[in-house]
């Protein structure tokens, strides 16, 4: 983990918010000291029922072990290989990782709240789009007052760029 002095973008790398860098730490915390327990004791349990081969609990269990044990490893890769998003040292008069922008779309005026965020954080839903976006990839670097233009499955749309927070 370190966090973002420059807005350098390392593909390499998966950009979080503090926020979603801690949900992740507590869900990797969850999995080692929780998960893993209640899974131990199913196993031991299971097995003690007869022949494991012909024991669909204890097969869930090793299923269920090897589930945890996957995303313990997928969470720690992806932990290891964060850059934190500082919102302290955040450059307001262009637009990066971890922003607020108001953008508003062209043909129909209406305006719309984003912060652009890592892929990992995406949230659609919650208009949080990632970097990796076409919206993202177009809007990083842009001032208050650039227009955009996203080419969509339903053509080209044009956002003007209201406010950076």
């Amino acid at each position: 983990m370190e966090n973002m002095e420059e807005q350098n973008i390392d593909s390499s790398l998966e950009y979080l918010s503090e926020e979603a860098y801690q949900k992740l730490e507590e869900e990797l915390r969850d999995l080692i000291k929780n998960k893993r327990m209640e899974i131990s004791e199913r196993l031991g349990e299971s097995s003690s029922l007869g022949d494991l081969s012909e024991n669909a609990e204890y097969q869930e269990a090793k299923d269920a072990q090897l589930m945890n044990e996957n995303r313990i490893a997928e969470l720690e890769d992806l932990l290891g290989r964060t850059v934190i998003l500082s919102s302290e040292k955040r450059n307001r008069d262009k637009i990066e990782l971890g922003c607020l922008v108001i953008l508003r779309k062209d043909e129909s005026g209406v305006e719309r709240k984003y912060q652009i965020v890592g892929s990992e954080e995406a949230d659609p839903v919650e208009n949080k789009i990632s970097n990796e976006s076409p919206l993202g990839l177009c809007l990083l670097g842009k001032k208050k007052g650039d227009v955009v233009r996203v080419v969509t499955p339903a053509g080209e749309v044009r956002y003007n760029i209201m406010k950076i927070q």
